[in-house]
């Protein structure tokens, strides 16, 4: 039974057999990679800075480089085996309202084609309102069709598809009260 937990430095092997499976360059923000700095997250302390570093981006309190902003990460897990990834970001940059939305999420090759996304997207809508957020903007490349029906599954109402610096991305916008997935 799949699970969302924090970031853990405890699934390390178990991340690093994910990544190699092929993650396009388009996962790093979703899988918080961009925080990784200079940590070499094949060694064990490296890996365990990068989740600390994870798991306190979603403290406001604390303060965040220039253009980034706070977000809660989850890794979706099926008891030690990781699976993919989902993060909210609780606010939008210009950049995040034009491309990159409220929501970015990833499962690995492997665990495709089970629902995860689908549920994870589901699970994490439902933390939104606690930030103060009543509609969340998600959004996918254009050609991205797995990716579009888990968010139209969530109730994903598509607003337009715009040439971004990201490439076409679609966007759509979903309103957190009564937000729950359908199989």
């Amino acid at each position: 039974m799949a699970e969302l937990i924090a970031p853990t430095a405890r699934l390390h092997s178990s991340w690093l057999a994910a990544r190699e499976e092929r993650w396009p360059a388009a996962y790093e923000d979703v899988s918080g990679l961009r925080l990784a700095g200079d940590d070499d997250l094949g060694s064990a302390a490296g890996f365990a800075a990068w989740t600390e570093r994870l798991r306190q981006q979603s403290d406001p309190s604390l303060p965040l480089p220039e253009g980034r902003v706070h977000a809660t990460h989850w890794w979706i897990v099926e008891g030690e085996t990781f699976l993919g990834a989902i993060d909210l970001r609780h606010r939008l940059t210009a950049f995040l309202l034009e491309a990159g939305g409220h929501i970015g999420y990833h499962v690995r090759p492997s665990a495709r084609r089970r629902g995860l996304a689908t549920w994870a997207l589901g699970a994490v809508l439902r933390e939104a309102p606690g930030l103060g957020i009543d509609r969340i903007l998600v959004t996918c490349d254009d050609t991205n069709v797995a990716s579009a029906r888990t968010i139209e599954r969530n109730g994903g109402v598509l607003e337009d598809v715009r040439h971004t610096a990201a490439g076409p991305k679609r966007r759509y916008w979903i309103a957190v009260t009564g937000a729950a997935a359908t199989p």
